[in-house]
């Protein structure tokens, strides 16, 4: 797969350096580490180097308990147990739980999976998130072929741990990113918002197309562009359209989702991407304290009434 940035999928990036204005002067410390596959930065303003090794000891935790390629994790205990009752923790029983609700809200099509192409026809049958039920801590696959991947949501949700425990210690400016998702703590040092630029897709140099001023929010965009390959004109990306397990063909570039959670902007992403932009956009448009902004395959915005781009 290419990726089209080098050091962050680069989907929605920081705008200018946010050091606070007033003195003391007091410069960000910065924790960056690699987890889910992605680099994860948290900068914290006011803080100390214990709570950005706390930071990234979540993020570790979360990562045993939620990849599906850790051997040992929880998620792959559901998978091994091939349809077998498996308990795991409260907060993973949550997660699947709210995974499960942006299924029926899509209609299934936030429902993810990447089979292997020789078998893809036969893959695509076990892609259903109705076949996974969840009574209280107990996960159970009704199809004992069928696999969880939460890839689509945990990030959003290890964004919003990191800043309720960042908000728990006092700490009023931060600014997470986790490979592209920006979960802001509060606005910058001198008052005013963050602002996140949105790249403009396959534009290898980081262009902004346009950028959004944020406080105490998220901002997650998933796109076409962020891992993909191009043959006899069509481009083959990351986002899978779980009735033929074939990368979704629609007129969308990117969808960028401001909410005050990181794990609903993390799901609506990539919901409204594969719902393509009129039930993209009417999805939204019926959510309250979620807005999003569409960028079509002519470089055209498309934004909901709530927005404001500079």
């Amino acid at each position: 797969m290419k990726r089209t940035a080098a050091l962050f999928t680069a989907v929605s990036i920081a705008l200018a350096a946010a050091g606070c204005s007033s003195p003391p002067r007091s410069e960000p410390l910065t924790m960056t580490g690699v987890y889910f596959d992605t680099v994860v930065e948290v900068q914290v303003w006011g803080g100390d180097q214990d709570i950005l090794d706390h930071c990234d000891e979540i993020c570790a935790h979360y990562e045993q308990m939620l990849s599906p390629t850790i051997e040992d994790s929880e998620v792959s205990a559901i998978n091994r147990a091939a349809g077998t009752p498996t308990e795991v923790s409260e907060e993973t029983a949550d997660l699947i739980k709210a995974g499960l609700e942006y299924g029926d809200i899509s209609g299934g099509m936030f429902d993810k999976s990447i089979p292997d192409a020789a078998a893809l026809a036969e893959a695509v049958t076990h892609i259903d998130h109705r076949k996974v039920k969840v009574d209280g801590n107990t996960v159970t696959l009704t199809d004992p072929d069928a696999k969880i991947d939460l890839g689509g949501i945990a990030k959003g949700y290890i964004a919003d741990r990191l800043k309720d425990y960042l908000k728990s210690e006092g700490i009023r400016h931060a600014l997470i990113n986790l490979g592209g998702n920006m979960l802001a703590v509060g606005d910058r040092c001198d008052g005013t918002p963050f602002r996140i630029g949105l790249q403009r897709p396959f534009d290898q140099t980081g262009t902004v197309l346009a950028a959004l001023e944020i406080t105490d929010q998220s901002v997650v965009t998933s796109g076409n562009y962020e891992r993909y390959f191009e043959k006899d004109g069509t481009i083959y990306h990351h986002i899978l359209d779980p009735r033929t397990g074939y990368p979704i063909q629609n007129d969308l570039y990117q969808v960028t989702i401001i909410s005050d959670s990181s794990v609903d902007g993390d799901a609506l992403s990539t919901t409204c991407y594969a719902l393509g932009l009129e039930k993209g956009m009417d999805l939204i448009e019926s959510m309250s304290g979620v807005e999003a902004v569409f960028v079509t395959d002519d470089y055209e915005i498309h934004e909901t009434s709530g927005v404001t781009l500079d």
